[in-house]
């Protein structure tokens, strides 16, 4: 792969939107990987000794291992454990913001959204002369996520004065580089305001709009909440409504992103305007319209009393009928930091607030998606990129460790993230025929429940089929004060393979 990004706006491979990434799916390998010895995540049971059977990208056979019959012999050793099909999947990643904190740590001071927003507009200037180390921190990024399990994501990346295509164009030659990797669908995102006037376009608006019809772009999203006033922020989401619905993009907002019961819930505002653009369309253009409209942070949902609640759920079913899903994203790590800081002289501190992930699953049957959102700037200085290490955290915040919670848990960063995004081939946690082959093999993991609660470091990634990652640990004695004494250590290698899979591919059972 290249170290330095040089693609221009419109150079590479151009999306047919029908598609369901920003790269059609590659031809895959037609050699077939059998995974041996599998345990299943299947209803609320883990079943053993499974055999799962892929080819051309996707799963061709799921057998129990007393009724297997091989269409051809292959003498194939597999993995001991796969869960948590359908692979991680990053719903909602900042691919310019993450990994700045190196270069932004001595400006922390109060550590709000503010002075987050202020400092890193000011490392965003040095962004178009210094594309290397964008190029840079978005490959760790791809990287190491797919090293965790990722094999899908949503890319934001910001398109303003002060960026202009910068980081747009990064993320393209990424999308490129990684495409037998990784589905990388890339949304545009306006962080800073559109609307310093009321009159006349700005220049972020005009930039937005020319990215909005770029090649590898799928998705649109802003932060209304920047704008300075309640009536901004509306026109602030009816611009990206108009984009979204002119070039045929999902729609992916930040949103509500505050505690105070004062502040006005926007979300309303979101389904009242994409009702009324629904109502104006012909049914050919109904037929090319994104099917998803997704809501980042949502915080202030968390306020909402019961008939509040149910306020909601009516119009999200409404807007469903018309042909439109919401799809709400919890994004913890982040939220969790920055919320509540101007109440800090409460007798239990500043409030927390985080969209409750298996409640509103109990509750109201809501599927919420979880996301890492960012790691190492001002906005999330700690966390990392593993969306198994959320269920972790998921399990203490929200006091969330039932069977029924644990699957809740695990599916919000598998098959709803999926769904989230627009990719709905995934039904479910059991691998069905013809779905895509995209897994992560957690190794030493008993069950379901264990994948949550401590997420296995050693993991295998497949991707369309193939191995596109291995990360295992490791262990050797050693002696001390020559008396024999053995202790462990541990040492992490990590095996990239950006490659066709080899014929026969045999791995050794970890």
């Amino acid at each position: 792969m290249a170290t330095t990004p040089s693609t221009s706006l419109r150079t590479a491979t151009p999306v047919h939107r029908g598609e369901r990434t920003a790269f059609a799916r590659r031809e895959a390998s037609s050699l077939p990987l059998v995974i041996k010895n599998v345990r299943l995540a299947h209803q609320n049971k883990i079943y053993e000794n499974y055999i799962c059977a892929t080819q051309s990208g996707l799963v061709r056979q799921v057998e129990r291992s007393q009724n297997w019959v091989a269409s051809r012999t292959l003498e194939i050793n597999g993995y001991n454990e796969l869960d948590a099909q359908g692979a991680l999947c990053h719903a909602h990643i900042h691919l310019d913001k993450c990994f700045l904190l190196d270069q932004t740590a001595s400006d922390l001071v109060s550590g709000d959204f503010h002075e987050a927003m202020q400092v890193t507009a000011e490392s965003k200037r040095k962004f178009p002369e210094n594309l290397g180390d964008l190029y840079r921190r978005g490959k760790r990024v791809i990287s190491h996520s797919i090293e965790f399990g990722v094999t899908s994501m949503r890319a934001h990346v910001e398109v303003d004065s002060i960026v202009r295509y910068a980081c747009l164009k990064t993320a393209v030659h990424l999308q490129n580089d990684f495409r037998d990797s990784c589905a990388i669908d890339i949304a545009v995102f306006a962080q800073e305001a559109l609307f310093t006037t009321e009159d006349e376009p700005t220049q972020n608006q005009i930039l937005l709009k020319t990215a909005a019809a770029s090649y590898g772009v799928t998705a649109i999203g802003s932060a209304p909440y920047v704008e300075a006033s309640l009536r901004r922020s509306v026109m602030n989401i009816e611009f990206i409504l108009d984009l979204a619905f002119e070039f045929g993009l999902f729609i992916d907002f930040h949103l509500d992103y505050n505690l105070d019961p004062h502040t006005q819930p926007l979300i309303f505002e979101v389904i009242r305007q994409a009702k009324r653009r629904i109502v104006r369309l012909s049914e050919a253009s109904r037929s090319l319209l994104r099917p998803c409209i997704t809501i980042g942070h949502a915080t202030r949902l968390q306020l909402f009393s019961t008939a509040e609640w149910k306020h909601l759920l009516a119009e999200m079913k409404d807007l469903q009928k018309a042909g439109i899903n919401i799809f709400l994203v919890s994004l913890p790590q982040s939220d969790m930091y920055m919320q509540g800081r101007g109440q800090t002289q409460q007798p239990l501190g500043a409030p927390r607030g985080t969209l409750r992930v298996p409640q509103l699953k109990r509750r109201a049957g809501l599927n919420v998606a979880m996301a890492v959102n960012n790691v190492g700037n001002l906005f999330t200085p700690q966390g990392s990129l593993d969306p198994l290490s959320l269920c972790s955290f998921g399990v203490s915040i929200f006091q969330a460790a039932t069977p029924e919670d644990v699957r809740t848990l695990v599916r919000s960063i598998t098959v709803v993230s999926k769904h989230a995004i627009g990719h709905t081939e995934i039904k479910g946690l059991f691998p069905s025929p013809n779905e895509p082959a995209d897994f992560v093999l957690l190794h030493s993991t008993r069950n379901i429940a264990s994948a949550c609660f401590d997420p296995s470091h050693d993991r295998t990634t497949i991707y369309q089929g193939k191995v596109i990652s291995r990360r295992v640990t490791q262990r050797w004695p050693e002696e001390l004060n020559g008396i024999g004494i053995v202790r462990r250590r541990r040492a992490n290698w990590f095996k990239r393979i950006f490659m066709e899979a080899p014929s026969h591919q045999q791995h050794d059972a970890a």
